[in-house]
Formats: C-alpha cells, sequence, structure tokens
C-alpha cells in the first residue's frame, strides 16, 4: 500500500465546493486521510460534511467560537497521522490532481513540494490589483528573507511528516503564517521544490475571503508585510 496521504481541509461557508472538493481528493489520492476543520459555518457546510461523513472516514473538528485560517490548520496538523501532510483551499477541487504530482516528488527526494505561479509554466488569472499586489509581495518577501523560493503565499503544499520534527507552524494570522514556516524550513536546510501552477481567476463577486474589499485587501497586505519582519526578528531570538 502507498504512504498514507494526510490533507487537510479549513471550511467556512464552503457549501458550494465542499462536496465537489471531497470527491476530488478521494478520486487521486489513493491512501487519503481526510481532516476537516470548520469555523462554525452557516450555510450547511457542516450539514454536507456530517452526510458525507456517514462512516466516519474523516476527521472532523467543529469549533465555535474560533476563526481563523492559521489557527484551524495547526488544529488539523494535531490530528493527522500520515506520512505526507498537506493543505489545499476548498474552492481549489481542480488542484486535487496535483498531489500525484506532489507525492512523485516527496519520493524522489524533496522535503516539501508547494504549487508556485511564479515559475515556469506557472501563472495568476486573478484581477490586476491582487495578481499585482501577489507578485511584489512575493520579490519584497524573497528579498528580506533571503529565499530562492519564488511564491511563498500560495500556500498549497505537500510536505514529508518528519519535517514537523524541527519546524512548526505558529498558528496565528491568515495566510501569512506559511511565509514564515518556509522561512524557518528554509534555514533546516529541507529542500523545497516549486511545481507551476496557473491560479484561476477570482471568484464572483463577494466571495472572496481573502481579499472582498480593497479595505480587507490592504489590511491583510499590511500583515503579511510585518509577518516578514516579525520571522526575521524572531530568528534572531
Amino acid at each position: 500500500m502507498s504512504l498514507k496521504t494526510s490533507i487537510i481541509l479549513c471550511t467556512y461557508n464552503e457549501s458550494k465546493y465542499i462536496e465537489n472538493t471531497i470527491r476530488k481528493l478521494e478520486g487521486n489520492i489513493s491512501n487519503l486521510e481526510l481532516v476537516i476543520v470548520d469555523d462554525n459555518s452557516s450555510d450547511g457546510t457542516v450539514e454536507i460534511i456530517k452526510k458525507l461523513n456517514e462512516k466516519n472516514q474523516y476527521k472532523t473538528i467543529l469549533r465555535k467560537r474560533s476563526r481563523s485560517l492559521a489557527s484551524a490548520f495547526t488544529r488539523g496538523i494535531v490530528e493527522t497521522t500520515g506520512d505526507y501532510i498537506g493543505w489545499l483551499d476548498t474552492n481549489m477541487d481542480e488542484l486535487a490532481p496535483k498531489f500525484n504530482e506532489m507525492i512523485k516528488e516527496l519520493e524522489s527526494g524533496n522535503d516539501i513540494v508547494i504549487l508556485s505561479r511564479y515559475v515556469p509554466g506557472g501563472g495568476d488569472e486573478r484581477i490586476l490589483l491582487r495578481s499585482i499586489g501577489s507578485k511584489y509581495f512575493n520579490l519584497f518577501a524573497r528579498t528580506i528573507l533571503g529565499l530562492p523560493i519564488k511564491d511563498l503565499t500560495n500556500s498549497v503544499f505537500l510536505m514529508k511528516r518528519e519535517v514537523m520534527n524541527e519546524v512548526t507552524f505558529l498558528g496565528y494570522g491568515h495566510g501569512e503564517f506559511f511565509v514564515e514556516f518556509l522561512y524557518n524550513a528554509h534555514k533546516k536546510n529541507f529542500i523545497i521544490k516549486e511545481i507551476p501552477h496557473v491560479q484561476k481567476k477570482d471568484q464572483s463577486s463577494g466571495e472572496s475571503k481573502s481579499a472582498p474589499n480593497l479595505i480587507k485587501f490592504f489590511y491583510y497586505g499590511a500583515m503579511y508585510v510585518l509577518r516578514v519582519f516579525v520571522a526575521i526578528l524572531r530568528k534572531r531570538n
């Protein structure tokens, strides 16, 4: 039997996507452990998860008072038992087939595999504000942190379990926690491989959780920049 792969899904009002994403993961990963952390969804997501999980084949954590991507992911990590551990945004079901390629990259000697928009073959089809903002933040972050990694913020990844013996996820904030994780993993000399990924166009207006309006867009942007400097200071102490 192939090694077990644990995939974490962090959900909050994902009723439009959750079933299709689970089906795609099940269809593409032969020995799958699915860990779902829901942050008190109110749109029927939990009911769909319960219906799909009648045989208790998934590990589900239903949080009532917490709502944070980073802390949800960290909570999910605790529940994983797989040889490989990864994460997928619930509304990106089209990326499920990529995990086969990522597993092969781990089998060939890499420690962490991430999907990247900024290596040859990658791209970003989102609206100009988001695609340009992401591109230049990544340029800024990898320059300040001294990293060879092109895409620090996509966050769809798969890693060997052994990485967790040396590097931990600091579970606060939004997606910026992943920037600090990659920085620390690189400093520990883990081999990080990027494979190309084209990010699809934005969801319909009002559905994006990461940048639904300009205020939140710039707020999250500021948090990402701050986390870069926090990572450096934390490493020096």
